[in-house]
């Protein structure tokens, strides 16, 4: 049984086609990424495929379910979300922000436990947050900010990630790391990891599936062959030159 499916999906905004009867099968361990243009509808495909959105027509499915069917906290138990960009609506803590993780696995008016708190604790670390438990989210730089995001969706601990540009506001290093730690976090757990990247060649190192999304509705989706320079070209709307280094293919503008 695939981890998530989409079959026959077409999803547009304000009239504009993003895609048009995708077919999509994610099976457990494999890392996706969404590429595209500005405005090619990436950020309304992730939150459709999350059930945050109605599709105008398909039929998605996580772990054999389908996903309309199921309440909004199994949902939550299914698929995890980091969302473009996050504002902080009430003061809080950068413990209490990560806890907030474990709320789907909560039954009504049930606190935290120890074992909630160990689980966030041990996300926070991992992101290199361990010591900020107590500061407030308002002292937090904007890369802080990113990986409490990271280390709330770990503590959620949903099999399926689905994160809209998770590297925003971040260094080169702490972008290799949190890419890292999310690619290669329980591989043999059964989870599966869709992100968006506008940077190529991070996508093309950490990646090991790519869906790509043309801006009129067409796309394309395969492995590592598919970053080509036809597909890539029509893609980005420019050319670009592949160069072969030690790690494997870069590419730059022409």
């Amino acid at each position: 049984m695939p981890l998530f499916t989409a079959q026959g999906l077409s999803v547009s905004i304000a009239g504009h086609p993003v895609c048009h009867q995708l077919d999509l099968r994610i099976e457990a361990g494999e890392r996706w990424c969404l590429l595209g243009r500005n405005g090619a509808g990436k950020t309304t495909l992730l939150h459709t495929l999350a059930g945050l959105r109605r599709p105008d027509t398909g039929r998605l499915t996580v772990q054999g379910e389908v996903l309309g069917h199921l309440s909004h906290r199994n949902r939550a138990r299914h698929i995890g979300v980091l969302a473009q960009e996050h504002r902080d609506v009430f003061p809080a803590s950068v413990l209490e922000t990560a806890l907030t993780g474990r709320h789907p696995w909560l039954g009504p008016w049930q606190w935290e436990g120890a074992a909630d708190r160990r689980i966030a604790q041990e996300a926070l670390a991992a992101v290199g947050l361990a010591g900020f438990e107590t500061r407030s989210t308002a002292t937090l730089s904007g890369g802080e900010r990113r990986r409490l995001g990271i280390a709330t969706l770990l503590t959620q601990r949903a099999p399926l990630k689905l994160l809209d540009e998770p590297l925003n506001h971040l260094d080169i290093h702490q972008q290799v790391r949190m890419l890292e730690l999310l690619m290669h976090q329980d591989p043999d757990a059964g989870g599966a990891v869709l992100l968006v990247l506008h940077d190529l060649n991070l996508a093309a190192r950490y990646c090991g599936k790519f869906l790509m999304l043309f801006g009129d509705g067409t796309h394309a989706q395969g492995s590592h062959e598919i970053l080509d320079a036809t597909h890539l070209n029509r893609l980005y709307g420019h050319p670009l030159q592949r160069i072969e280094t030690r790690r494997g293919p870069v590419w730059i503008p022409d």
